[in-house]
């Protein structure tokens, strides 16, 4: 990958609004670009673990406050989280019903949501077994690469 698509890849994060990280590979090499919370873009290859910061045109971030206890804190189990950035659906249609609701019991393959990213309908499965006990994510909301979806205890 040359410096002409790697700036490619930091104008399309800088002017983007509300996406603070894009992820790129191909042919074995990947790349990460981010947002930090100073204001510059940090440009990583993980494969290589060598990262650059690049000053952006992103006005300064606020100064970060206490995060507040998230509603999934309390509950034990282990975070599924998205595997895209998309929008989740808990059904395979709006009139179905969802794929699973809290206290269902999912097996490793089975369809937890639907997400659709780029009009193309993405089924997300679990990745282990046990139960629901917290579904982290409203229906037809955005979300955003590993972001939280929903709580497992296996």
């Amino acid at each position: 990958m040359d410096t002409k698509q790697i700036q490619k890849l930091i104008d399309l994060l800088t002017e983007a609004n509300g996406i603070s990280e894009i992820e790129y590979s191909s042919w074995g090499l990947k790349i990460r670009v981010s947002k930090q919370s100073n204001g510059t873009i940090g440009v990583a290859h993980p494969t290589s673990n060598v990262g650059y910061a690049i000053a952006s045109q992103a006005s300064p971030a606020k100064p970060e406050e206490a995060a507040p206890i998230s509603a999934h804190d309390k509950f034990h189990g282990i975070e599924f989280k998205s595997p895209m950035v998309g929008t989740f659906y808990r059904s395979p249609s709006p009139d179905a019903d969802a794929f699973v609701k809290v206290g269902d019991h999912v097996t490793v393959g089975q369809t937890l949501c639907i997400i659709e990213a780029m009009k193309i309908m993405n089924e997300i499965e679990a990745e282990v077994s046990g139960v629901i006990t917290d579904i982290l994510v409203e229906n037809s909301q955005p979300v955003e690469y590993n972001q939280p979806l929903f709580m497992i205890e296996s």
